[in-house]
């Protein structure tokens, strides 16, 4: 009698994709996780998990230029799209995008855990508002969870980097 496969031992399936501006390829169990897979398979430590339930926000890469939770998505569905992570958010190695420069300059983040997440959340924020009032930029940020800054400083970044994306355009 042949040996049974034990739940989730399953063939791995091939997953292709565009990760920050670069083709890749990979062999990936079909539950793994996208947050695994750009941590574990590709290497991409950036984006970090926290709750694993989509609540937090820390996991939020965009997928196709939109905010998603990593945590929740299976990297099988991704399958021909394109991810940015916060590893891609720079327009070149040692550089800063003006939303991380903003981050910087505000002192939006303490720990840093949270901030992969807010910087992927508010690059397509800006990019879909680029000039957000406040309760915009508030409920643009209502996904992420900060358990250290107050907020504060992380709205101001905000608006900082709105001015920054106003001056380079």
């Amino acid at each position: 009698m042949p040996e049974r496969d034990e739940p989730g031992d399953q063939d791995e399936l091939p997953v292709t994709l565009v990760v920050n501006g670069v083709p890749r390829q990979a062999d990936v169990p079909p539950r793994r996780l996208l947050s695994d897979f750009l941590r574990h398979d590709l290497g991409l430590t950036g984006t970090h998990v926290g709750c694993e339930h989509g609540v937090c926000g820390c996991c939020t890469v965009l997928l196709d230029g939109e905010p998603i939770r990593s945590c929740l998505t299976l990297a099988v569905t991704v399958d021909g799209r394109a991810v940015t992570t916060v590893e891609g958010l720079a327009p070149a190695p040692g550089e800063m995008s003006p939303v991380q420069r903003a981050f910087a300059e505000c002192h939006a983040l303490q720990c840093g855990f949270c901030t992969p997440g807010f910087l992927c959340t508010v690059t397509a924020l800006l990019r879909d508002n680029p000039a957000p009032g406040e309760d915009e930029v508030l409920d643009g940020i209502s996904g992420n969870l900060c358990r250290c800054t107050g907020y504060q400083n992380i709205v101001k970044a905000v608006r900082r980097a709105a001015d920054l994306i106003a001056e380079e355009s």
